[in-house]
């Protein structure tokens, strides 16, 4: 069970076609939010002088919302295209190991692969986790289009109706609240919690100091005391 949603590990399309619906099920309040993340996107990458198709195609193409958010606070203050696009990358890295742990589980020659792991978000990845370190494909793929889709027309909403403030509708909160909620599911016990804390505490002290994207490179390393930990 994950998520709440059956393990495709039959060999009958009717289990994967159960799973996908699982999945999709259980992504459509992660797709809420994307949408409402999406929205503020849109607005303040046309308040940076973005043009509205390009923040379109962003969404469409890059689909990270920490990275595109890096992206943008970086051209936004006077950044060049080399050092937006280098905080993108620095910060959606995480993505390389997750693909790393996800690999396994998806089908094919190692482009197909790369091309499915294409849908793997925080959300999604976290969520498709079997437990046993193996993923259910069909569940990642369902829970990652019930975000995909609200991210896209959010975005499209936010750059065509750029008179909402983001701040006053409290938009600019929903980004750390997201990862919150994803926090708050995993710290179950009093080690992750210390390397919660941990985290954030070198987070917190590398940000006034620290190029954008390294703080939470950083951070994450600290995940790393977890695996000193019993399974």
């Amino acid at each position: 069970m994950v998520g709440g949603g059956v393990v495709g590990g039959g060999d009958g399309s009717a289990e994967q076609g159960r799973s996908w619906r699982n999945g999709l099920r259980d992504g459509a309040p992660y797709g809420a939010a994307a949408f409402v993340l999406a929205v503020s996107f849109g607005v303040v990458a046309t308040d940076a002088g973005m043009p509205a198709g390009a923040a379109i195609v962003m969404s469409a193409l890059v689909y990270s919302g920490s990275g595109q958010f890096a992206a943008l606070g970086v051209a936004g203050s006077g950044g060049g295209v080399g050092a937006a696009v280098g905080t993108a990358t620095l910060v959606s890295s995480r993505f390389l190991p997750m693909g790393f742990a996800l690999g396994p589980s998806l089908r094919g020659s190692r482009l197909r692969r790369a091309l499915e792991g294409q849908a793997t978000v925080d959300a999604s990845w976290a969520m498709a986790a079997r437990g046993d370190g193996r993923y259910d494909r069909e569940y990642l793929f369902g829970h990652s289009a019930a975000q995909y889709v609200p991210w896209v027309a959010g975005t499209v909403v936010g750059v065509f109706v750029p008179v909402l403030d983001t701040r006053a509708l409290g938009l600019d909160a929903v980004f750390p609240a997201f990862f919150l909620a994803l926090l708050a599911a995993e710290v179950r016990d009093r080690l992750r919690l210390g390397v919660a804390l941990a985290g954030a505490g070198v987070a917190l002290a590398l940000v006034p100091v620290a190029p954008p994207g390294l703080p939470v490179l950083a951070a994450s390393a600290v995940a790393l005391v977890g695996l000193r930990g019993p399974r």
